[in-house]
């Protein structure tokens, strides 16, 4: 993945004006709307802002980082296209989901400042991590769907220290240990952190507009993934019809998506995402609650004490 990069450019200028931090496996962070965003993408994002241009139609589907990304796509992309492609000829079979859905400033804008999106037809999946208040006004304005995914933030920093450590982004550098990293996320000093912040701007949008943002978590899929199959059709008005019940479509897209049935595909097995990040990365374990066999309870305890403060009142909680 080659940078885009001006050294005379305003957003070299404006970088120079913003604070910035080295995340735990030394990538560097910058802080921008009061979140630590990847420094390596900070371009992108900027031209996503100012470029992107939403349809009615879009669908947005956003996640903190290795919070189910990956099987929001593969979901999604089946449930809008299950009337074009037939259960054993989804593209999934022989597509990465995240090339079926690419991400927008990981990809789309990384490549282009401002790429033709116009010709892909509607509707339009795409994904992002970008915290609500950062996403381009023209996705909080239109009548775009926005489905937001979150995980129990101590699996996913262990899972995003898994993929982080394997792909190992920066070569040159030698990682925090655990107890150290574990400082810096609970100082919400990690990509697209503080996490609290992140979740809680999609939580409060979701609860301001129900019909526009749907929230949910990736523990409620793992326990009851038909009956969220069925509320993610609902709400972007593709319901699932009577006949499609009888055939048993939803227990289909189930198990074409399941996290078992997409990690031994072999298309999943082998290769690169965007030619640094290895495939089967995105597919390690995929369980809930995998943290409790890295972090003490004196860790948890101190996460616990973090929720109470950031997530107190709002109605969003995590089991610990």
């Amino acid at each position: 993945m080659e940078k885009r990069e001006d050294p005379n450019d305003e957003v070299q200028e404006l970088l120079q004006t913003l604070e910035q931090q080295t995340n735990w496996d030394g990538s560097p962070l910058v802080k921008y709307d009061g979140f630590w965003l990847p420094a390596l993408f900070f371009r992108s994002i900027l031209s996503f802002q100012k470029y992107f241009k939403a349809k009615d139609s879009d669908v947005i589907l956003t996640s903190f980082p290795k919070s189910g990304t990956t099987w929001s796509k593969a979901l999604n992309y089946s449930i809008v296209n299950r009337n074009v492609y037939a259960i054993d000829q989804s593209p999934l079979l022989t597509c990465n989901p995240h090339a079926l859905v690419p991400p927008l400033e990981h990809d789309l804008y990384y490549l282009q400042d401002n790429p033709d999106l116009g010709n892909i037809p509607s509707p339009r999946i795409f994904s992002s991590h970008i915290p609500f208040n950062v996403l381009p006004a023209s996705i909080r304005e239109s009548k775009c769907k926005i489905i937001y995914l979150c995980r129990n933030p101590l699996d996913q920093f262990i899972s995003h220290r898994h993929f982080s450590l394997k792909n190992k982004f920066q070569n040159d550098v030698v990682p925090l240990e655990l107890d150290e990293a574990f400082d810096r996320f609970c100082q919400g000093i990690h990509s697209s952190g503080p996490f609290w912040d992140h979740m809680l701007g999609f939580w409060n949008a979701h609860l301001k507009n129900p019909e526009k943002v749907l929230f949910l978590k990736y523990e409620d899929l793992k326990e009851d993934i038909a009956f969220h199959i069925r509320k993610i059709a609902e709400f972007l008005g593709y319901p699932f019809t009577e006949e499609e019940e009888k055939q048993g479509l939803v227990e289909q897209i189930a198990k074409l998506c399941s996290f078992e049935n997409l990690k031994n595909l072999e298309v999943n097995r082998s290769g690169y995402v965007h030619g640094v990040v290895e495939k089967s990365s995105f597919f390690r374990k995929g369980k809930v609650g995998d943290w409790t066999n890295y972090l003490t309870p004196a860790m948890a305890e101190r996460f616990r004490e973090i929720m109470e403060i950031k997530f107190g009142g709002t109605g969003l909680m995590f089991k610990i």
